[in-house]
């Protein structure tokens, strides 16, 4: 992002991206309870933003680790209730679909299991060596988060030993011997990178809340 502000802070019309990734799941279930793993040096920044946007919602927060692992293990250990459903959301998908969401926990609830994701757009080309080969990207599809799981699952596969293989969720659920089962993701949530993605998640949240006050776009 080429920016002294972690990319979870930055604003986002008007507030910051963490803020809009967490209403987007208040919205789905008011009664949700949201765990924010940050780094401790940020619970400050946290604290600051929640006073000056007079954010209501509750969260827990604990502190993350040194890989996204360790911090998803941390995030687990404060849930209490064993049959809980739970869902792992990066902060910088700001405009996740209540579409998606759902899906992901509906298939979670029935199968173990929720995983949004979306068929590739573009031609792929897999790396061999010096050479490189044309693969059929129907085979392919890109992952998204909210991953969504039963917690036993999930406690099973953050038992394991961490590997470097390890990319998501999924990744570490799969590894205990779970399959996993994919859902429709939406194309507008994707993970904010630079600083095209912020301004790309700008101009689409704008055009959302214009088309919900009925406003036109030329």
């Amino acid at each position: 992002m080429q920016s002294p502000i972690p990319k979870q802070f930055l604003k986002l019309d008007g507030k910051p991206v963490l803020l809009h990734s967490i209403e987007a799941f208040v919205q789905f279930d008011p009664n949700i309870n949201v765990i924010l793993v940050l780094p401790a040096d940020q619970f400050d920044m946290w604290e600051k933003i929640v006073h000056e946007h007079n954010f209501t919602i509750p969260v827990q927060i604990t502190a993350g680790g040194d890989t996204r692992f360790q911090s998803v293990s941390n995030g687990l250990s404060l849930i209490q209730d064993d049959e809980a459903l739970v869902g792992i959301h990066d902060a910088v998908r700001p405009l996740v679909s209540q579409k998606t969401i759902a899906g992901a926990f509906k298939s979670a609830e029935f199968y173990g299991s929720g995983i949004p994701a979306i068929p590739l757009s573009d031609s792929i080309r897999q790396i061999e060596s010096a050479q490189s080969v044309a693969v059929d990207r129907s085979k392919y599809c890109l992952i998204q988060t909210p991953q969504c799981f039963q917690l036993s699952l999930l406690r099973k596969g953050y038992a394991q030993e961490y590997k470097y293989t390890f990319t998501d969720d999924a990744s570490v659920v799969e590894a205990s011997g779970t399959a996993i089962h994919l859902v429709d993701g939406n194309v507008d949530n994707f993970k904010l990178t630079t600083r095209v993605d912020l301004i790309v998640a700008e101009a689409m949240l704008k055009e959302k809340v214009g088309d919900l006050s009925g406003g036109t776009h030329s």
